[in-house]
């Protein structure tokens, strides 16, 4: 079962940038100067959290629940009111927010304070979001489909993006807020805060599928970019699979066939990704 059967990887695959700079942060922390709090997981992949909370890394909820000197902000960033209430209890910082989603979190910020409605094509619920609409002081709205929006009185629009959503479709989100809002529009302004390096990890899956039977798609499910990278996977018709570690793989999956394929989300460590590879191989695998 399985003998002779070829792993293919993604031209690009698990961490970014981003994650493995907050990643590192921590860790050099803990190394340094000890245990701290992290407000909320530093990286949407339980494999992180866990071996960082083995070295110190205790997960809060709110600032409240800080009881360490230090607290981390994470690679999703936070709202100003985070901020400020760190400040207030005098609480050292580790702000680990990826530099991207800075980006985004000033556009939101500078929009708003030129008096424009911010439109941010996301998940509200996602914590990245809900930072990025904290910047906007009460003057933005998160969505998926502008349909869902409320009548805006507005003459002065804008639109970004959580930056894990793929770009064309955030462009179509664009075209869609046109459509609904061009009446009333008197002025419109369109960041493109997409990340590049999501995108690179959707168009490397689509190569890989074109030429492997079966993709394997590792990461955790409540990552945002994981979810849409096996979502991408599963569009070309191949077989996808979206797993968090080795322990999840079916010997039946890749029975009879001779080439498959792994990818991974950005907050996937490279030893998870590892594991994976190694479990294909017991299977038939070189």
């Amino acid at each position: 079962m399985g003998r002779g059967l070829k792993i293919e990887l993604a031209r690009v695959y698990g961490f970014c940038p981003g994650v493995r700079r907050a990643v590192r942060m921590v860790e050099e922390h803990l190394a340094r100067e000890g245990p701290l709090a992290t407000l909320g997981a530093i990286v949407h992949n339980s494999h992180v959290v866990e071996a960082l909370q083995e070295k110190g890394a205790r997960v809060a909820r709110t600032v409240s629940e800080v009881k360490e000197p230090t607290v981390a902000i994470t690679a999703h960033g936070a709202g100003q009111e985070v901020y400020a209430e760190i400040e207030k209890r005098g609480l050292k910082l580790v702000d680990t927010t990826c530099p991207i989603v800075k980006r985004a979190q000033e556009a939101a910020r500078r929009l708003a304070e030129e008096d424009y409605t911010v439109l941010i094509y996301g998940e509200e619920a996602h914590p990245e979001v809900r930072g990025m609409l904290s910047w906007t002081k009460g003057k933005g709205y998160a969505t998926l489909s502008p349909g869902e929006l409320p009548e805006l009185s507005a003459r002065k629009l804008a639109v970004i993006s959580q930056t894990t959503k793929d770009r064309e479709a955030f462009w179509g989100f664009v075209r869609d807020v046109i459509a609904r809002f061009h009446p009333l529009l008197g002025d419109l302004r369109v960041v493109d805060t997409t990340c590049p390096e999501t995108g690179r990890r959707y168009q490397a899956a689509l190569e890989l599928a074109a030429h492997v039977q079966a993709i394997f798609v590792v990461g955790s499910r409540n990552s945002a970019n994981t979810r849409k990278l096996a979502e991408t996977c599963r569009k070309t018709g191949v077989a996808t699979y979206f797993i968090e570690s080795a322990e999840e793989i079916d010997p039946a999956w890749v029975a009879g066939l001779s080439r498959v394929g792994v990818t991974a989300g950005a907050s996937t460590p490279d030893e998870v990704i590892d594991q994976v590879i190694a479990r294909l191989s017991e299977l038939g695998g070189d």
